[in-house]
């Protein structure tokens, strides 16, 4: 405990760069944990009443449910349905466009994430540099100070080293974890976009049920 109050008292110019990283964490955390809680959707229900509106050709009513549904997953349906029934000769293209923005959405600000997992380590490596610098150049003027001071400054230096992995393992690990709900909503996308197309042309799917391919994903 006496290191770390020595560290944040007297190394905190240097600390202060991996504090600003770790709320820029916090705060991207919670932005992106609202925004995938505010849109998420059963999405198994939604490609039900889709499917049966769809292969009725009811585009309308199909229309209705996607607005209903709301949040990205409406959005991205509801684009899809109008661009069947007004560009149908250049839906797969206009539906992939529509997508990509989409996945834009959902990755804003990760990039931040992944930033600060790569550079909080160097941060706390330049905060231990810096540290074991001013603790010999104190000892070379005190005329050394014996182990036990060599020991303190050494010490207080490699906090700087942990809070920076610290910051960096968190990061990382969120990093992942919310491209990993990325990859879920783009797969959505694709389930979305094979179901329109079978509508659009039954041979474009290959003969598969797209609502059978989502389905047995989900249950893997």
């Amino acid at each position: 405990m006496e290191l770390i109050i020595f560290a944040i008292t007297n190394d905190w110019p240097v600390l202060l760069p991996i504090i600003v990283c770790s709320i820029l964490v916090l705060a991207v955390t919670i932005e992106r944990w609202n925004f995938y809680r505010k849109n998420r959707r059963d999405v198994l229900e939604f490609i039900n009443k889709m499917d049966r509106d769809l292969q009725r050709n009811n585009l309308e009513a199909a229309l209705n449910i996607s607005t209903e549904c709301g949040g990205l997953l409406g959005e991205v349906s509801a684009e899809g349905i109008r661009t069947l029934a007004e560009q149908r000769h250049s839906f797969e293209r206009l539906f992939d466009i529509t997508a990509n923005l989409a996945t834009r959405k959902l990755e804003r600000n990760l990039s931040v994430l992944g930033t600060i997992a790569t550079i909080s380590p160097y941060l706390g490596l330049f905060g231990t540099v810096v540290r074991i610098l001013l603790t010999f150049g104190e000892m070379a003027k005190t005329g050394g100070g014996g182990a036990p001071t060599i020991m303190f400054g050494i010490g207080s230096a490699l906090i700087a080293t942990a809070f920076g992995l610290g910051v960096a393992i968190v990061a990382v690990a969120l990093n992942n974890y919310f491209h990993t709900i990325v990859s879920h909503w783009e797969e959505d996308f694709q389930i979305l976009k094979l179901l329109f197309m079978s509508v659009s042309d039954p041979r474009s799917v290959g003969g598969a049920s797209p609502h059978s391919q989502y389905t047995k994903r989900v249950e893997i």
